[in-house]
């Protein structure tokens, strides 16, 4: 069985494809043809947000690939600006509305901070209330049946513990950039403690590893590219991984990764 059939189980019993197309930066027609395409191509997972401006495209690409609507698994993700209950209540619906759909599978808080705060230091503000809210807004929603599935994206350690202080449901999803060379260790051991799974997004590095030599050799190899090496390595410790591309060639590329990495050469890549 193809991996694109495969399937993570979340806590709640939801399963979820093992490998998703994400859509971050993709511009709307982009995302349209894309999301079309790779569903055309074997994939059953198509990862999207309020803030990427491209849902309705996105929405629509499902619905003209042909595939049922229960066969498709969608996330979306609450704008990291948007704190309150009634503005994460707000996102939910638009969503909803947007991308032309009954239900959402997979809706996550995008961040515990907003965007122009995420990467300042010292944390000035860490929002563990407005989070709380954002929260319950997601629970009351999957409660509803519009959310199969509830999480968060690019929570920290403590991030994830003052939530659970407060939640009623444990966020079944926790979604960080993750890539050889940014392993957050901590983060993952915490999730698999807590029994949350973990997307990682990027886990090319935006481009950044397609010239290192090291994993060429090992892509040499095992007669893959650099990024199906990427792609294989979340897959080897269970993370489930959210490739990015608008160009078919790649699409069916980075679907391409039914094969195994040796513990030797995961240590190595360990170590970058």
């Amino acid at each position: 069985m193809s991996i694109l059939k495969e399937t993570f189980t979340l806590a709640n019993g939801v399963e979820i494809h093992k490998v998703g197309l994400g859509t971050w930066q993709s511009a709307p027609n982009d995302a349209y043809r894309a999301t079309k395409f790779a569903l055309e191509n074997g994939y059953y997972h198509v990862d999207t947000a309020y803030v990427y401006g491209n849902q309705e495209e996105v929405g629509r690409g499902v619905k003209d690939s042909g595939l049922a609507r229960k066969e498709v698994f969608i996330t979306s993700k609450i704008p990291a600006e948007w704190k309150s209950y009634e503005e994460s209540v707000r996102a939910i619906d638009e969503s909803l509305k947007q991308l032309g759909v009954d239900y959402i599978d997979l809706m996550l808080i995008h961040a515990p901070r907003p965007w122009s705060e995420m990467h300042k230091r010292p944390i000035i503000n860490h929002y563990y209330d407005e989070n709380a809210e954002m929260w319950r807004a997601l629970e009351d929603a999957y409660e509803a049946g519009k959310l199969r599935a509830i999480g968060v994206s690019n929570f920290s350690v403590d991030d994830l513990e003052h939530l659970l202080e407060k939640a009623r449901i444990t966020p079944m999803v926790n979604q960080i950039i993750y890539h050889i060379g940014n392993t957050n260790p901590e983060v993952l051991a915490f999730c698999e403690k807590h029994n949350i799974l973990v997307e990682g997004y990027s886990p090319i590095a935006t481009g950044r590893l397609l010239g290192d030599e090291g994993i060429q050799k090992m892509a040499d190899k095992y007669v893959k590219s650099i990024p199906q090496i990427c792609i294989r390595y979340l897959l080897e410790k269970n993370i489930l991984p959210l490739p990015k591309s608008v160009h078919e060639e790649y699409i069916l590329q980075n679907g391409q990764v039914d094969f195994t990495i040796e513990p030797e050469d995961m240590t190595y890549l360990d170590s970058l």
